[in-house]
């Protein structure tokens, strides 16, 4: 006597676990992560390009669980979908910021300032960020489809970099170089050349819930003694018994196999 077994595709959804504490404040910027780390631009007339001085220091992108662990961000910020803990949670840094050098020689005329960045590690995404009113979080560098370039008018410049917690160490490479204002078009050997961000990451000690697709083959508690067996076509010459042992499941007898390529045929053959 054959019995017709349910089949379904069952899948364990890759989320973090998250049970909040009672907060203690509720925050209305980006905290920086730590102190400011600032490459140094400057124009050199003499050889007509630009020059960064890069810091030693290393920033570590840090989320908000491990540098405030009872704080949340106000739901009503743009940032809040990806830096909230119970959103995306991500990793976050502004210490790099770009500032002139004081002794800078003068641009020549007509001319703006361009970064660009020329590659990176692919978990990294950057956002011109600004806490007064109207608030910003807009990507830049690439980011979401963004430009890789954007114009920058010498003030200081605190760009927040984000990415998924973690322990590996995550790059991107830049350079400036001066563009003519009227003509659009880069001016020939001004660039500094590439320089480098490079930041340590950490995990936020959260565990994470793996993700499985399952096919689930499942039949009624009163057959528990029956034989699950498979084919490869039907009709079928020869029927093969499922080696998986089934588990309970609500109560039923239930196998979790690997999904596969090819069709496969299931069948439940009683005992002998």
């Amino acid at each position: 006597m054959l019995m017709k077994a349910k089949l379904e595709i069952w899948l364990r959804a890759g989320l973090v676990a998250f049970a909040p504490a009672a907060w203690a404040a509720t925050l209305s910027m980006v905290p920086m992560q730590g102190s400011m780390v600032m490459p140094m631009v400057s124009y050199h007339a003499h050889h007509g390009h630009l020059h960064v001085m890069m810091p030693s220091e290393v920033p570590q992108l840090t989320p908000l669980m491990v540098s405030h662990p009872q704080d949340r961000f106000n739901p009503a910020d743009p940032w809040f979908d990806d830096l909230d803990p119970s959103r995306k949670g991500l990793s976050f840094s502004r210490r790099y910021g770009f500032v002139m050098d004081s002794m800078s020689d003068p641009l020549p005329p007509d001319t703006t300032i361009w970064l660009r960045k020329l590659a990176g590690s692919a978990e990294l995404s950057f956002y011109r960020y600004s806490a007064a009113e109207p608030k910003r979080w807009e990507p830049i560098f690439g980011t979401a489809g963004s430009p890789a370039a954007l114009a920058w008018n010498g003030m200081m410049f605190h760009p927040a970099v984000t990415a998924l917690p973690g322990t590996n160490e995550l790059r991107a490479t830049f350079e400036a170089v001066l563009v003519n204002n009227t003509t659009g078009e880069e001016v020939h050997h001004s660039s500094s050349g590439p320089f480098e961000f490079r930041f340590t990451n950490v995990p936020d000690g959260r565990p994470s819930l793996d993700i499985a697709l399952k096919a689930v083959i499942t039949w009624p508690a009163d057959a528990a003694g029956w034989i699950l067996e498979e084919a490869a076509t039907l009709p079928a010459a020869e029927w093969q018994t499922v080696v998986t042992q089934p588990v309970l499941i609500g109560g039923e007898p239930t196998v979790l196999l690997e999904p596969a390529a090819e069709a496969r045929f299931f069948r439940l053959r009683p005992p002998q």
